[in-house]
This record gives C-alpha cells, sequence and structure tokens, in this order.
C-alpha cells in the first residue's frame, strides 16, 4: 500500500511539472541553451562521445538536458527536452518535448541525468512525429554503442529505430530506456513559436528557424552534417 501511494504521488508531482512547468519563453530558451551545451561537452570529449558511423546516419537528435530522477524503493524520472530532424536544407527548427517513466528497484535519493536519443532511419524519424510512443514498445531502441574514432557496434543497424545515451556525472554511455515514454510537447513548442504548429511540418523543415534557436541549430549541424561529409 505505501508502495502505491508513493509512486501515486511521485507520478502526481511529475504530470504537475508536465501540465504547468516551462510555459514562459524564456524558460524554452534556457532548456535549447542548455541542450547546446550538453552536446557540445559531449561532443568534446572526441574518443567518448558518438561514433562517427552514427552521426553520418542520424535522421534526428533529442536532447534532454538535467533528467531529474528520485526514487524511494519507487522510482520515478521525468524530463523536458528539444528536437531537430535533418532535411533536405540542413537541420530544422525545433520542437519541444517531454519523456517520462517508471522504474522499479531499491533506489533512494536522486539524481540529475542528460539523455539523448538519436534516430538512426526513417522509421525513427516517423516516431518522433508521434503524440506519444513508448521507448521499448511502440519504438525499438537500444542502448547507442561510444567511441567517436572507434568501430561500433553493427547490431543496432537491423533492430533499432533509436539510439539512446545518458550522461551523469560526467560519464556518457548508452542506456536502456525501456518503458519510458516520449511524448510531444505542443504547448512549449506553441509558447516558443507564438502560433501553433505541428511537429511533422516543423521537423520537415517547413517552418524557419527562429533566431534565437539558430545557436542550437547550428552546434547540431557542426557535428552531424561534418560527419555527413566525412
Amino acid at each position: 500500500m505505501k508502495k502505491t501511494i508513493a509512486l501515486t504521488c511521485l507520478c502526481f508531482m511529475f504530470s504537475s511539472v508536465a501540465a504547468y512547468g516551462g510555459s514562459k519563453r524564456e524558460d524554452l530558451q534556457e532548456r535549447l541553451n542548455a541542450a547546446k551545451l550538453v552536446l557540445h561537452e559531449i561532443m568534446s570529449a572526441e574518443d567518448n562521445s558518438i561514433p562517427m558511423g552514427i552521426l553520418q546516419q542520424a535522421t534526428c537528435v533529442g536532447i534532454v538536458p538535467g533528467m531529474k530522477k528520485g526514487a524511494f524503493i519507487w522510482g520515478a524520472q521525468y524530463g523536458q527536452g528539444v528536437v531537430t530532424c535533418r532535411t533536405g536544407r540542413g537541420w530544422s527548427a525545433p520542437v519541444f518535448i517531454r519523456m517520462a517513466g517508471g522504474s522499479f528497484g531499491l533506489q533512494i535519493g536522486g539524481q540529475s541525468t542528460d539523455l539523448v536519443l538519436v534516430a538512426v532511419n526513417e522509421r525513427g524519424f516517423q516516431d518522433l512525429l508521434k503524440s506519444k510512443f513508448k521507448i521499448g514498445g511502440d519504438a525499438a531502441a537500444s542502448a547507442g554503442p561510444v567511441g567517436r574514432n572507434g568501430q561500433a557496434a553493427t547490431d543496432w543497424k537491423l533492430s533499432s529505430e533509436l539510439l539512446t545515451y545518458s550522461r551523469s556525472k560526467g560519464l556518457f554511455a548508452g542506456i536502456d530506456l525501456d518503458g519510458t515514454s516520449v511524448s510531444q510537447n505542443s504547448e512549449d513548442t506553441e509558447v516558443y513559436y507564438g502560433q501553433a504548429h505541428n511537429f511533422e511540418s516543423i521537423l520537415r523543415g517547413n517552418v524557419a528557424v527562429p533566431g534565437d534557436a539558430t545557436p542550437f541549430v547550428r552546434e547540431v549541424a557542426h557535428y552531424f552534417v561534418q560527419a555527413k561529409h566525412q
């Protein structure tokens, strides 16, 4: 009974944040800036970053800076992030997403973790166009290999739509996010653009990149476009 109450409280807390948090444009800009910094720091690690072969093949990249995780016996996690996708004219303007999930096990305390999702084919791109999907259920995903200049494992090419990574306390590694849900944050996206746009229109490059979002998009292009032409 106590476990059920604890889990219910955690879910209520995270759903409340989802409903009311991040509604100011200034907050959304900070989220974009944080995502840009996360990507820069990860890719600056060189041999401990995303492999070149994945950078070349990526169709979309999502970054959730500082995903919160707190637990006491029952765990719960919640984070908000941004996604941009490759188009015929470069990388798209960003959209905002939510990630939420639960976990079991003896976990006490809390931590903040940066997450990175990399869609590696058209199926992964289509997943991100859904209003909501579950990693490992609706979308095939696997923990991404690490090593910029090394030979990346090739199993993911046959079975994965998304590759998942985490960074906590400076350590960057692939992570199993099965059961975590990813949903469109249409409210924040509308606030950022000042009007409603559907996700597909933005991610296919039909909406211009806002000036304030340009540094983030350029940071993605710096690594992913550069890799595409090598």
